[in-house]
């Protein structure tokens, strides 16, 4: 029997006086697993945590501007080019229900005061959303505590880097404050290994952590990725930092890859998820016409770019090649990267959290989904093993 955990996740939303955080609310994360702390030594001490003492010197974490096309990826891609969030899909077939689930997220998410807002860009002066890539290059890794957030098989026991200077999502160091996501994102490209964990935290000189997936950017995933019915720090199972975009971004005026977006729970088909996920949850209610995850959306064709500013257009046009896949419950519809350690910052490229709100989801259409999956208690994670 699947145990069910309701995770919070946190509400940051952006006031049209202002920018704010607002409350938390209880949203399902990648819930449904049995608890597991008891397959990692006792590292209640732990007095190995390298390079972390001195968290405000944001100068000693190697710059993000180059964390994609490492490891043989094509510039601007993490993973190889096969991997589905890497590949187009401006010429994918429609899924026999694009029309009713887009008809359906029309009539039951529009007017969200999330929808099409963007969680990362930011006029505050120490601007803590989005998502943080840090990139490490020879950072020992330290052991870390598995916490009631850390499910067995589908989540990794693997000593975790964590360069100096560095932030977890939400965070200005590595400890968990807001009791939010804190997602602790680092890429080691000499290793070729991305490290994914969800509610990370360094508290008192202990190193605590929930789902920790370690993901091989050498290796060609098949379609199961990770493991069938695994979820990893995303709920769909997928890794978050490959479909990240930043302001490095648009000054390039290219992302090559697809995006991540998020609905609430409510919206999101119960219990079934098709490919490119491997995962859903229990916290998944809505009908048959919702979005199952997995579910890849893309920008029609013939939406008008001009009605966007050029950074927002650079989004728009990935949308539409590469398409956007349902990764995870929450609320703010896309997710890019925090812009403390990357080249560019938000304000110079010119875009800000509502540059893309005056989407519809009539405006978009849904790339065929292949093979429905039903995550229910016959649906045991089946790890796929990482290799050396």
């Amino acid at each position: 029997m699947k145990k069910q955990a309701a995770h919070w996740r946190s509400l940051r939303g952006f006031l049209a006086a202002g920018f704010v955080t607002l409350a938390l609310v209880a949203c399902d994360d990648s819930s449904g697993k049995t608890n597991n702390v008891n397959n990692v030594n006792n590292v209640n001490n732990i007095n190995n945590i390298n390079n972390v003492n001195n968290l405000n010197n944001v100068n000693n974490v190697n710059n993000t501007n180059n964390q994609t096309g490492v490891c043989g990826a094509a510039a601007g891609q993490l993973f190889s080019a096969d991997h589905p969030w890497n590949q187009r899909v401006d010429a994918a077939a429609l899924d026999a229900e694009s029309e009713a689930i887009i008809t359906y997220l029309q009539g039951n998410h529009a007017s969200s005061w999330a929808e099409f807002k963007i969680d990362g860009p930011s006029d505050e002066p120490d601007n803590l959303y989005g998502i943080t890539i840090l990139r490490t290059d020879g950072t020992a890794a330290s052991p870390f505590e598995p916490t009631d957030d850390h499910w067995s098989p589908d989540c990794d026991t693997a000593p975790v880097p964590l360069p100096a200077g560095g932030a977890i999502e939400g965070e200005t160091g590595y400890t968990c404050d807001n009791d939010g996501d804190c997602h602790l994102i680092v890429l080691d490209p000499t290793a070729c290994r991305l490290y994914e964990m969800w509610r990370a935290n360094v508290d008192g000189g202990t190193f605590y952590g929930g789902c920790l997936s370690v993901w091989d950017l050498n290796q060609a995933y098949t379609p199961s990725l990770r493991g069938e019915c695994c979820t990893s720090a995303d709920a769909a199972g997928l890794p978050i930092a490959a479909h990240m975009f930043g302001p490095d971004d648009i000054t390039a005026g290219e992302i090559t890859h697809a995006l991540r977006f998020i609905l609430p729970n409510e919206n999101m088909r119960e219990r079934i998820y098709v490919r490119p996920a491997t995962h859903s949850t229990g916290s998944t209610s809505a009908g048959a016409d919702a979005p199952p995850y997995g579910a890849r959306l893309r920008l029609r064709a013939d939406f008008d770019l001009q009605t966007l500013n050029p950074a927002a257009q650079v989004v728009a046009v990935a949308l539409q090649r590469y398409g956007m896949i349902l990764s995870d419950g929450g609320n703010l519809t896309f997710t890019a990267l925090n812009d403390r350690f990357t080249t560019n910052t938000w304000a110079e490229v010119g875009l800000g959290p509502n540059d893309l709100m005056g989407l519809e989801w009539t405006d978009f259409e849904v790339v065929e989904l292949g093979e429905r999956f039903a995550w229910d208690d016959n649906c045991n994670c089946e790890r796929t093993p990482l290799t050396d």
